[in-house]
């Protein structure tokens, strides 16, 4: 089944008015859909993306942008606001960590997907084909799955071929009024898969970037309203959404560069050190036992920066990603 085209449901979409609508993968599946909110302003101006739920154990991402769409006043609002409030809407009602449960595979490694695939990889390709194209700015919206204990950050990819869109995605970051801004490189070709979402935005050309707010798989209200600050702090400064809330600003502290330490060994994880902590080059961060408790392998830190984000349960499988530190 073919999914339905945006550009029309733009289209059919008139000024000062609001659409919601589910794109349909499959009628006989009830868990192969997307929601899609179109929110017009009164008058044109600026189209935005806001994506959450990629990942449907990411739940402050998803409940600030629910309460978002119920805010928006289109009287308030210049230009367009393109929304997709859970993407991965099987994730999201199975309770189903990183993975859609139909298909077993990561929606946020999956772009820029196949109309052909599974239904992860047709989600991926509707977003890349039928989004990214009609959308000016591309927000894809995370937080820390139910493993994850996670530091609140704003992030963007440096392309230096994409110069004017790299320093718009700065300057919406530094906007956003988040105290993290954190900058990856960006060293793929335009003819290789770019894996997550709002990095096939980059490589389409997009100002695209990344809010990253929420931990261990629950709701924490203050992370919630992190996000949309965050966001209408973003709309405030493109001119889009003029808004009486006043937001207080960040003391900013930028991590140009991420190490990543690795596991080693499966087993049972422990560590004291949280996200957001600053640890030193060589500092014992944590260590690893077997399944009798005997030490495995201790763990230490490649570099000294903060903790982004980390594992923040005892299970650890080999090759997870057991540390991301910012530097």
């Amino acid at each position: 089944m073919q999914a339905q085209n945006l550009d029309r449901i733009l289209k059919q979409t008139n000024n000062g008015e609001r659409i919601n609508t589910l794109i349909s993968f499959d009628k006989e599946n009830e868990l192969e859909y997307m929601p899609l909110t179109i929110i017009k302003g009164k008058n044109p101006g600026t189209v935005f993306a806001i994506v959450a739920g990629v990942h449907g154990y990411e739940y402050p991402p998803i409940i600030a942008v629910q309460e978002l769409m119920k805010e928006i006043d289109t009287n308030r609002l210049q230009g367009t606001l393109i929304i997709l409030p859970i993407a991965n809407t099987a994730s999201f009602y199975q309770r189903s960590p990183f993975v859609n449960p139909v298909d077993g595979k990561n929606l946020n490694t999956t772009f820029p997907g196949s109309s052909s695939g599974s239904i992860t990889e047709q989600i991926a390709h509707w977003i890349t084909k039928e989004i990214i194209p009609n959308t000016e700015v591309f927000l894809d919206i995370h937080g820390g799955d139910a493993s994850e204990d996670l530091l609140p950050f704003v992030c963007y990819y440096n392309d230096q071929e994409e110069a004017k869109q790299t320093e718009q995605a700065r300057l919406l970051s530094e906007a956003s009024g988040m105290e993290y801004i954190v900058s990856y490189p960006y060293n793929i070709a335009k003819t290789e898969p770019a894996k997550y979402a709002f990095k096939q935005a980059v490589q389409d050309g997009i100002v695209a970037l990344s809010i990253e707010a929420g931990k261990l798989g629950t709701v924490q209200s203050k992370n919630v309203g992190l996000i949309k600050n965050a966001v209408y702090n973003m709309l405030s400064y493109l001119g889009m959404y003029k808004t009486e809330k006043t937001f207080a600003k960040a003391s900013r502290k930028y991590l140009h560069n991420q190490s990543y330490v690795r596991v080693h060994e499966k087993g049972i994880f422990y560590s004291s050190v949280k996200s957001g902590d600053a640890v030193s080059k060589d500092q014992n961060i944590g260590y690893i036992t077997d399944d009798f408790g005997n030490t495995m392998c201790q763990v230490t830190s490649p570099v000294s920066g903060i903790v982004l984000y980390k594992v923040g349960t005892p299970p650890v499988n080999v090759g997870e990603t057991l540390f991301c530190i910012g530097h």
